[in-house]
């Protein structure tokens, strides 16, 4: 028979967007928003346009993305028109291809937190998803606190979840708001909603405050539910949300699911979900879960003694599946033969083949592991680890030597007796015979470095033109005023292409310079120059 679609809707933008300590910046949801769309995510919920500045700039222009881009909102005020709510009105003029409209599943909160009668909430459901819909947008609802409202009284939660079948929504969501329900529970539940609405209309957003979110949505699935809301790395209020890079391996690898259902991922997304986690990771500014099911540095990693053994001798033993299906890797500690092959198909990727039994390959793994063990983190900037290899192997040229740089800031009081802070960057090059002396001044040193280093690069000038410093995040590996700082740079160019680099020492100046470095080197190397 073939196999029914499953519908991922991603909400790490907005949802995701309310994890204490996270506040992205427009050019970080731009980032997130075409890494979820390379996997193939069905739905992209950018945020609330109208809310805050960036989320409405963010809806301001076309993201050029294949998911359904879909701006969340409120459903229209009770005692307003359509035409006449200003937050509609805001929703309607969004760069979208969807409406997500939240709407309240517990009278208790249409009472409390709306002031108005069921009724009139249940007509602000029909009158948001048909003035959606009559401006061509896909509309959803989001019931919100559907399952405690259903078990509290059931007729309205009922009537609220027809009134948005019936005005034409294409999905109805049913929300586990706080996060307190049980995986029996959801599948009783889910299941008798589907005598009303069809399954491929209902989708399911689970919070995890019982540690149940993943779950929970898998239980909604074999109830009949279609789609799945979550988040990367399952960040979220409270304690988050359902972790879409768990769902996502288990419903594509486990045949349970597998076998019956189709998740309208492109190809290779599962194999890139470690990568995408501990990327997105980066951006957060946080420390990976070591121990995360699938994508976690431990998640296939086993210590020395019986345990290894068994696994050198057949993998299935100690391993669900294997790791290479996510994108990670095996980790026996009395062999290094696992890295090796995860290094092979590393290097395929950039281009370059190379025997298994070359022995450069031998003392590249040992540079990396090396440089792993000092707070290089690979996995997150794949640029830097193409330029390693390739120098390892005699593949990168030596466009430029820099034969020093210094950085000066000074802090002093400007002509308005204002303070200010400024900064100044020296550096010297050599290409071939020839020597370059570039100044420049900045907001800061990184910055200033930055502008010096590619002010005159004499040949390579023109070529590294377009190169622009997307994002710049650092990390304190240890503790104390010494320790060991981490740089990761994201970079792009005109063409759109975007790379990761990363730099470590304990001097945060000279751990900019190396990924600032890596990345105009990789420029070059992509853009051809001789």
């Amino acid at each position: 028979m073939p196999r029914q679609r499953i519908y991922l809707y991603d909400t790490t933008l907005r949802d995701g967007a309310q994890t204490p300590g996270i506040d992205f910046s427009v050019e970080e949801k731009k980032t997130i928003a075409r890494m979820l769309d390379e996997l193939g995510i069905a739905y992209i919920e950018g945020g609330y346009p109208g809310a805050n500045p960036t989320d409405t700039e963010l809806f301001s222009k076309d993201l050029g993305l294949d998911a359904t881009f879909t701006a969340f909102g409120m459903t229209r005020r009770a005692g307003r028109s359509a035409e006449n709510d200003p937050g509609l009105q805001q929703l309607l003029q969004a760069r979208a291809d969807a409406i997500c409209f939240v709407a309240k599943g517990w009278d208790y909160h249409v009472k409390v937190a709306l002031g108005c009668t069921a009724e009139e909430h249940i007509e602000s459901i029909r009158d948001s998803v048909n003035a959606a819909r009559e401006r061509g947008f896909e509309a959803l609802v989001d019931i919100e606190h559907f399952f405690d409202g259903y078990k509290a009284n059931p007729n309205y939660t009922m009537a609220a979840v027809r009134a948005a079948h019936e005005a034409g929504a294409r999905w109805i969501v049913l929300c586990d708001t706080n996060g307190g329900t049980l995986p029996e529970e959801i599948e009783r539940i889910v299941f008798s909603v589907t005598t009303m609405v069809p399954g491929e209309n209902l989708g399911i957003h689970c919070h995890d405050d019982t540690g149940m979110a993943v779950a929970n949505s898998l239980a909604a699935v074999r109830a009949g539910a279609r789609m799945i809301q979550g988040t990367l790395n399952g960040i979220g209020e409270r304690c988050g949300n359902a972790n879409l890079v768990t769902l996502i391996p288990t419903l594509a690898l486990k045949p349970v699911y597998a076998d019956r259902f189709d998740l309208g991922l492109k190809e290779g997304a599962v194999e890139r979900l470690t990568q995408v986690s501990r990327a997105f990771n980066e951006i957060l500014n946080r420390p990976p879960e070591m121990q995360a099911p699938y994508v976690g540095e431990t998640a296939f990693s086993t210590k020395a003694g019986i345990h290894a053994s068994a696994i050198l001798k057949d993998p299935e033993t100690y391993e669900h599946i294997r790791p290479e299906q996510v994108g990670n890797r095996r980790r026996v500690l009395v062999s290094d033969q696992a890295g090796k092959s995860n290094l092979l198909s590393e290097l395929k990727r950039f281009g370059l083949d190379v025997d298994r039994d070359d022995p450069r390959l031998t003392n590249l793994l040992a540079q990396i592991k090396e440089r792993e063990a000092a707070g290089y983190a690979y996995d997150s900037a794949d640029a830097s680890l193409e330029l390693l290899a390739r120098r390892a192997l005699g593949h990168v040229p030596v466009y430029f030597d820099v034969e020093s740089y210094k950085v000066l800031v000074e802090r002093r009081y400007n002509a308005m007796g204002e303070k200010v802070t400024m900064a100044e960057a020296i550096v010297k090059v050599r290409i071939c015979d020839k020597h370059f002396m570039s100044v420049a001044e900045g907001n800061g040193p990184v910055n200033a470095l930055d502008a010096a280093l590619r002010k005159d690069l004499g040949p390579w000038s023109e070529a590294i033109s377009d190169l622009e410093l997307v994002d710049y995040k650092v990390r304190i590996i240890g503790s104390g005023t010494d320790a060991t700082t981490r740089v990761l740079i994201e970079s792009r160019d005109a063409s759109g292409s975007r790379w990761f680099t990363v730099g470590v020492s304990p001097n945060i100046i000279e751990a900019s310079f190396q990924a600032l470095h890596d990345s105009i080197v990789y420029k070059l190397l992509k853009s051809g120059a001789k």
